[in-house]
This record gives structure tokens, sequence and C-alpha cells, in this order.
């Protein structure tokens, strides 16, 4: 079931001749409870998949917005067994929409692969992204994540060749997360033409459907990715709604705030045909 949540997710997108809309929050920022109304909003307004945050300490792939975010979530005590509760949670009412976990090795290998897996399976995680565990070395959670459907989701850069971009693509599965700039989350625009190229070489040579984030906060910029990519990240732009419910208070804002801006960006990938 976990891989062809993802799979079917895709060909939905595709059917409708439109680039899939990934959504990503972190878990328990501002709490738990207002996490799982965000994950309900943004699925009502046009989230194909979402990925779930878990908290690190040290999150070197991420700029500002999602350390911020992460720092809180963790000092409200979130833990990685805490975001996987969230995900069963929010499985109990929803069959159809792909759970990414995303997040960092250290907790995942504390916790131990095989046990990982079984919970993820177990709490309704179709994949993961642990942006810091390249190919060379995620062998043994692969053959746990096989025992469960699970993906292993890749990052792949512009700065990614051909060579490594089929390492990158081994053993991968769901999708291909291509950064689509050379820093960290929410650092910056893309410029889709520079990358129009790396993103041809990426669908041909994974066979994977590629997805473009990092950068990414319109409805206008998704309209622009969404012309070369199979999907579309967008990440900081709906942590950053966290931050504001967070600084006034008004816990029930982030999920509205949330879904407002899922409705934007899902409105414009939308409106932009697939060659």
């Amino acid at each position: 079931m976990p891989t062809s949540r993802i799979s079917d997710a895709f060909a939905r997108a595709k059917g409708e001749n439109r680039a899939a809309l990934v959504t990503y929050i972190m878990a328990g920022d501002p709490d738990l409870e207002t996490s799982f109304e965000a994950m309900k909003a943004l699925r009502d307004n046009g989230a194909d998949i979402i990925e779930l945050g878990a908290p690190f300490t040290d999150p070197m792939a991420d700029g500002a917005s999602i350390q911020k975010a992460g720092l809180r979530s963790l000092a409200k005590g979130t833990t990685l067994r805490d975001t996987l509760k969230l995900a069963a949670r929010f499985r109990e009412e929803d069959q159809t929409t792909p759970l990414i976990l995303m997040g960092y090795a250290n907790p995942v290998f504390r916790m131990g692969y095989g046990e990982f897996a079984s919970a993820a399976a177990e709490a309704g995680i179709d994949g993961t992204i642990l942006v810091d565990l390249p190919p060379e070395e995620d062998g043994e959670l692969r053959e746990e994540y096989a025992k469960h459907d699970l993906s292993v989701i890749r990052l792949a850069t512009p700065t990614t060749h051909e060579a490594r971009m089929a390492k990158v693509a081994e053993g991968a599965s769901g999708f291909l997360y291509f950064v689509a700039v050379t820093g960290v989350t929410g650092a910056g625009s893309a410029d889709p033409k520079a990358i129009s190229g790396n993103i041809e070489m990426a669908k041909r040579v994974s066979g994977l459907p590629v997805c473009v984030g990092f950068g990414v906060k319109s409805g206008a910029q998704a309209a622009e990715m969404a012309k070369i990519a199979d999907g579309v990240v967008v990440g900081s732009a709906f942590v950053d709604h966290a931050e504001k419910a967070h600084e006034s208070g008004d816990f029930s804002s982030a999920p509205r705030g949330m879904g407002v801006l899922a409705q934007e960006l899902s409105s414009a990938i939308k409106e932009v045909a697939k060659p």
C-alpha cells in the first residue's frame, strides 16, 4: 500500500494534466493538535502529498524558518515517536493521501532501522526523506523498508551530474526530490530555465517522478516549476504560518493560513497545462 499511495497520487495528477502539490509542515509546531488540523487543511485545499517534518537539533539542510520550527517543536517535547503518532492519527481518517516523513538519520538510527520501519508502516507513513543519509550508507535501512514497502526518497541538486544521479536513483522509489537551489530550505528562488535540463536528466536516469523544492513560496513560482516537474514542493511558506500563530497565540490561525496558501498553490498549478 505505501508505495502505491505515492504512485497513485502522481497518476491522479498526471490524469488531470498537472503537477502534484507536495506540502511540508513541522510536526508539533506550534503543537501536535494544530499540526493535525493543518494536515487536514492541506489535504482539503489541494495538497496531493504531505511531508511531515520530524524535529531534530541539527537540521543542516534547513533554512531559518524550518530551523526555528524544529526548535519550537522540540521545546514542546515533540519526539520522533510523537511524529509517528500524528501520522497514525491522520491515517485513521485518510487512507489515500501519501505521508512522507522528512528529517535526519540520527533519530531513526537511534530507534533502530528495523523498529522504525515497522513503526512507520504501522503509522501509515509511505516513505521518508532522510537528507543526511547518502545512498552509500542506507543499505541497511533499505533492507528494512523493503519488508514494509516503504519508499526511500532521495535528494538531487543542480550540481548532481549524470553518473551521480544514477547512484542517487539506485534503490530509490516513490519520487525524486530535486533541490532547486544550491542552498538551504527557503533560501532564494530558483530559475526554472536554469534547471529544466537537470530535471529532464533526473527523470530519464531515475525513471521516477521528479519534484522540485527549496525556494518555492508563491503560486506564481509553483506554476513555473509545474511546467518542468512532476511535482512542486513547498515548505517554509507553510511553516511561516505556524510561526505567526506561535507569536500571536492564536494557534487556529495556522491551519487556516496554510489552507489558503495550499489553495493558492493548487489553483496556480492547475492553471498550467503539462506538455
